[in-house]
């Protein structure tokens, strides 16, 4: 069966300043349905340039890329943004809720941008979505008025909402202490029970350990697995 991310010999090059760094210096990953892989390494290394190429936010340097089979160097930039709302979840460690928007509009945010949305069936899916990440008492509150917790559970609820075949997490417990960390930890367990693909960044060798897959980098490079 076709690997749901290919990468092959992937690198990416940009100029700071009057220097050329190579965040990813020729990176070969498979990633198949249902993985849950955590990505580790020190500051600086690759990890999050890795991520971000993944999840069609940065456009590698030379390498491919296969997503499903398909060729992501000749992906239109339509296609590019379909495939990134409606294939793909984003959670990041800074959350990124809109800070004038209730829990339940940041929600629904993504199903703005999908074609063909049936907005009653968004809105009783996002309010599932929400008790399920233990937040359906909190639906009208702003994110200023959320734990470190709830805006971490309200942004995975939003990653969701598209139901994509991947979810793509950004130090997800950077920002949360020990208890919270292991809460969120357990949500994202259980959707990968359930058929999630994962690929979780983290520096943190505990909750790495919660994934079944451990790939390593080192200097725009994978080091071990």
């Amino acid at each position: 069966m076709e690997p749901l991310i290919r990468l092959e010999n992937l690198t990416r090059e940009y100029t700071q300043g009057d220097r050329l760094v190579q965040a990813l210096g020729g990176v070969s990953l498979e990633i198949n349905q249902g993985d849950f892989v955590a990505i580790m390494g020190p500051s600086g290394c690759g990890k999050s340039t890795l991520m971000h190429t993944i999840g069609f936010l940065l456009s590698p340097t030379s390498g491919k890329y296969l997503f499903e089979g398909r060729d992501a160097g000749s992906l239109t930039e339509d296609e590019r943004a379909e495939i990134r709302n409606g294939k793909i979840g984003f959670v990041f460690q800074a959350f990124n809720l809109l800070p004038r928007t209730s829990v339940l509009e940041n929600v629904l945010l993504p199903v703005e941008y999908a074609p063909r949305t049936d907005f009653k069936a968004a809105r009783r899916r996002a309010l599932m979505l929400l008790e399920r990440v233990g937040l359906s008492h909190r639906v009208d509150a702003m994110p200023n008025q959320l734990s470190g917790g709830e805006q971490q559970r309200a942004a995975i609820a939003r990653a969701l909402i598209n139901d994509p075949p991947l979810i793509l997490a950004d130090e997800p417990t950077g920002n949360l202490d020990s208890k919270t960390s292991d809460e969120v930890i357990d949500i994202i367990q259980g959707l990968n029970r359930e058929g999630s693909t994962i690929v979780m960044v983290t520096h943190e060798l505990d909750i790495a350990q919660h994934a079944a897959r451990q790939v390593r980098m080192r200097d725009g490079l994978i080091v071990s697995e």
